[in-house]
């Protein structure tokens, strides 16, 4: 007769499949595993990043303003520079005349400078008229006076007038101010220059020099005086 042995319990009952069933079915519900940091921590950890942040930031402003300035610095040398050269630049084409060069004259038109010496009588109209010869740099202004050595005297004729290549003046000797001294029957001199220069200068290459070179007379009229019998 066969001998029956008992069946040997298995560890894997229905019983231990349900429970690990069950297990697993649970393990979402159970509460995460404590963090080894605790909540200060990590808000001190949050709070050391965002202050790391905001240095960096910073930093990146400050450098970037410091480009900023120093492109502005750059910027405005450069435009003085320019400036600078551009004046330079000026200053040299002003005065970039040969010295070789004469000095800029006048040419009487009327009287002609070949004409045989003039006579005016005083309380008359007398006509002026010259153009300028050799000018490298145009004057502004001109001046120009009729002297007389005799008696120390001047008679204006243009004052700080604007230059004209050709200029024409029209002299009235009956219209001179009170204050003004006698004419005399005497020789007397036409002197034109550069009104922003003074008359005894010296000439300068290019640029207008006085002009005194132009001499005429003036005569007072006299009564007639018959002849006696």
């Amino acid at each position: 007769m066969a001998t029956v042995r008992p069946r040997e319990r298995r560890s894997d009952t229905k019983e231990s499949r349900s429970y690990k069933r069950v297990k697993s079915y649970s393990d979402p519900l159970l509460p995460p595993p404590a963090s080894d940091s605790s909540p200060a921590e990590t808000g001190n950890a949050k709070a050391a990043d965002t202050g790391d942040a905001a240095k960096t930031a910073a930093a990146s402003g400050t450098t970037a303003a410091s480009k900023g300035a120093a492109q502005t610095k750059s910027g405005a040398t450069k435009a003085a520079s320019t400036g600078t050269q551009k004046t330079k630049a000026a200053a040299t084409k002003t005065s970039a005349v040969d010295p070789r060069l004469p000095p800029g004259g006048v040419n009487m038109i009327t009287p002609s400078a070949i004409a045989q010496p003039s006579y005016y009588k005083v309380g008359d109209h007398v006509t002026f008229a010259w153009n300028y010869t050799s000018l490298s740099v145009k004057p502004a202004r001109i001046d120009a006076f009729v002297s007389c050595a005799s008696n120390s005297a001047t008679y204006t004729l243009l004052n700080n007038a604007t230059f004209d290549p050709t200029a024409t003046v029209v002299w009235d000797t009956n219209a001179n101010p009170s204050d003004t001294a006698p004419f005399l029957t005497e020789t007397y001199t036409l002197v034109i220059y550069d009104a922003s220069k003074d008359p005894t200068a010296v000439p300068v290459a290019g640029h207008l020099g006085k002009f005194d070179q132009f001499y005429f007379g003036m005569y007072i009229p006299q009564p007639y005086t018959g002849l006696s019998g």
